[in-house]
């Protein structure tokens, strides 16, 4: 690469943490992912509200401010980036409430507050545009695909619902506008030539896609950008799709024209990269079985890597896929240790989504574009990583209603908290059907609905009945605590006899106080834990994962076109969820972080815990298409460049083995406690807290320390 696109690339890397360390100062620490936003002028532009809440829902209100925001939105132009704009407002959190309150959910109340689920009504979208869409007909082509079906579908809600979205796309295409008047502005009063000629480049640019879909590698990224900019700021929209696919035909055009060399492109995808990060997945199988690395997927990466920052990049794993990209992607997860790129495995994703009675052609075309999920790009409407049931929670529950029982048993134990699941599970699937009966007078999908089949085509919100897929994500969470703590009372209560059930409700009630306390905790935790093969804990996770994937199966509706799909994730909610726990009979003391996911609780094993990780969360798959993410801490002394074909080969035996996606950590251990103890020393420091990656610095100390303990205790 030349220099002047290296110094380009190093001042956008130093401008994006100074714009990182901006919105610590401002805004204080945030518990999400490292999002492109940065931190917008003060008092410019303030929600306008439709309900005497303060806030403001439905599609009239929503098009009024996003289309208000759009025309006061500041320009964002820098002459080392090949693009324009950055987002700086976040609508979806500017609102007072999330929940239209003229939809009460009242009903449901009492058992989410019972069992703490996390019920996902009211909240941002969860599914993937369909990007080639986007690229396809450009803005124009949109604009144009509107009139016509205005033309299908004459109801006046139909012909407002046209209308609206009308006024969403030209308020984008003012937006763009604006830049280019500012780029062409700035262009005629730059002295220097290499500026002056980035400004005259991101004019044209960006005039060239205001209406006509682009036809150069630069116009492709440039236009979404555009979108996700768009969507981002609407309601936090960061779903990618198959990014090396999607440009490679852009790519290989520009190569053949000679408009083009490696170089530039590496440049172009690095500015692409640091704009926002969005999740993007490369290699993988197309509808075919064909792999579909090419070379713009190892240009992708090689831009990962000069810029280096927080990244969400996932390489979809498959027996055909390109050895040298798998190899190009340990390597720099490696060298970078910044969490980056994440791996998903085809075998058992695809054979899982055909369980629903999906096609494998269609199977194939559900990519990893979130933090732990998988959607079909413009195709369904799925909630995923939204409806969580906190499993710890309900055995609480199970647990304490029989403390005072003459009879309790481990099966009556079990056969409590079977029930109580069943009702939790219940709960959180009305929570979804009540989202899907009024999210559209809630949230309406604005801005996805352009980018997906079946919304315009039907002049139908997304959310209600537009999409042509409804595979609606339910996850678990704690499954580590719940299997230990059966595993601990068979083997201590009803095996040992070391512990009576007296004991064991007074140790728990009083959070193992004293030295009779901590006695009884020390046993509980000598149990054949979850984590280490044919072990009592093991044999307890898989009964759980039975019966939560029966009880998620059970809610699905044929009839409605809905598929309840199961899955172990929770996200970075181990913290809230575990604070809303007392201690439970595994030996974890009140108030702590439950298990992430579908991972062993840490310090499950002393040794070979890798492989010892990568069998247990293999074998603890739902299996129907959902992911149970294994979250590797690798140690650093094993994260070394002759290492790197044995990381290949964890990561390849626990797709075999029936894994679904693995999102790696690779910590200085030393270099973690330090930043925990004074964020400032470490400003760039990025950790994947779980299927994002952050600034270290950006986060909450509580947040920090979920870090922390993770590698603390493994």
């Amino acid at each position: 690469m030349d220099k002047i696109h290296d110094t380009r690339i190093r001042h956008l890397r130093e401008r994006k943490l100074a714009q990182t360390q901006e919105k610590l100062r401002v805004e204080g620490s945030l518990d999400e992912d490292d999002y492109g936003r940065i931190v917008p002028p003060e008092g410019l532009w303030h929600t306008i509200p439709n309900h005497p809440d303060g806030s403001f829902y439905g599609y009239d209100a929503w098009a009024d401010n996003f289309c208000s925001l759009m025309d006061v939105h500041p320009v964002y132009i820098d002459p080392d980036d090949a693009f324009a704009g950055r987002w700086m407002y976040f609508m979806s959190k500017m609102r007072k409430n999330k929940w239209n309150p003229a939809y009460p959910y009242t009903h449901l109340e009492e058992n989410i507050r019972k069992y703490d689920i996390i019920c996902g009504i009211g909240d941002d979208a969860h599914f993937a545009p369909d990007y080639e869409m986007g690229v396809k007909l450009g803005w124009g082509g949109l604009i144009r695909k509107i009139e016509y079906y205005k033309t299908v579908n004459t109801a006046p809600e139909q012909i407002h619902f046209y209308d609206l979205h009308l006024r969403v796309i030209r308020a984008v295409q003012g937006w763009i506008g604006r830049h280019v008047a500012k780029a062409e502005e700035l262009a005629a009063s730059e002295t220097d030539p290499g500026k002056k000629q980035s400004f005259v480049e991101i004019a044209q640019t960006n005039r060239n896609i205001l209406e006509d879909a682009p036809k150069t590698l630069r116009e492709a990224c440039q236009w979404i950008i555009w979108y996700h900019l768009a969507s981002r700021t609407y309601n936090r929209d960061g779903a990618g799709g198959q990014i090396d696919s999607l440009l490679q035909p852009f790519y290989e055009n520009d190569l053949e024209k000679g408009t083009l060399d490696r170089d530039k492109a590496v440049y172009y995808m690095a500015c692409f990269l640091i704009n926002d990060p969005v999740y993007w997945q490369l290699g993988g199988p197309d509808e075919n079985g064909k792999d579909q690395t090419s070379e713009i997927s190892f240009v992708i990466l090689d831009a990962a890597d000069k810029i280096n920052t927080s990244l969400n990049i996932t390489v979809r794993v498959h027996d055909g896929l390109d050895e040298r990209l798998m190899k190009k992607a340990v390597e720099y997860l490696v060298k970078n240790r910044n969490g980056w790129p994440r791996f998903s495995g085809d075998q058992a994703l695809v054979a899982g989504f055909m369980k629903n009675g999906f096609s494998k052609e269609l199977a194939r075309k559900r990519i990893a574009v979130g933090c732990n999920w998988m959607s079909l790009p413009g195709l369904e409407y799925t909630l995923n990583d939204l409806v969580k049931v906190n499993m710890a929670k309900v055995f609480e529950v199970a647990f304490k209603e029989l403390e005072h029982r003459n009879d309790i048993s481990l099966q009556m134990l079990w056969e409590n908290f079977t029930e109580h699941l069943g009702i939790a599970v219940h709960t959180a699937a009305e929570g979804i059907r009540h989202h899907l009966r009024y999210q559209k007078y809630n949230e309406p999908e604005l801005l996805l609905n352009l980018l997906s089949h079946g919304p315009i085509e039907k002049a139908r919100d997304a959310s209600d009945d537009g999409a042509e897929y409804y595979n609606l994500a339910i996850d678990g969470a704690g499954l580590a605590i719940v299997a230990d703590s059966f595993a601990a009372i068979e083997e201590h209560v009803e095996g040992s006899g070391q512990i009576s059930w007296p004991q064991l409700y007074h140790a728990v009630d009083s959070d193992f106080g004293g030295p009779e306390g901590e006695r009884i905790r020390l046993i509980l935790r000598k149990t054949g834990r979850y984590g280490k093969e044919n072990s009592t804990g093991e044999k307890w996770a898989l009964r759980v994962r039975d019966v939560f994937t029966v009880d998620v199966r059970a809610e699905s509706e044929p009839e409605l076109r809905r598929c309840f799909i199961p899955g172990f994730f929770s996200w970075a909610n181990t913290v809230g969820f575990g604070e809303a726990v007392g201690a439970t009979p595994d030996g974890r003391h009140a108030g702590k972080p439950i298990s992430h996911g579908a991972n062993p609780s840490p310090g499950f094993v002393t040794d070979g815990a890798s492989l010892s990780l990568a069998k247990a969360v293999a074998k603890i798959q739902p299996g129907y298409g959902n992911t149970a993410p294994m979250q590797w801490e690798l140690d650093p002394t094993m994260a070394r460049g002759d290492n790197v074909p044995l990381i290949e080969g964890i990561i390849k035996a626990h797709f075999k083995l029936g894994g679904t996606l693995i999102n790696v950590n690779i910590m200085d251990k030393e270099k973690v406690l330090e930043a925990h103890k004074d964020p400032s020393k470490y400003p760039d420091l990025v950790v994947r807290v779980t299927g994002f990656t952050a600034y270290f610095p950006m986060l909450s100390p509580r947040f920090r320390q979920l870090v922390v303990d993770r590698i603390l205790e493994n």
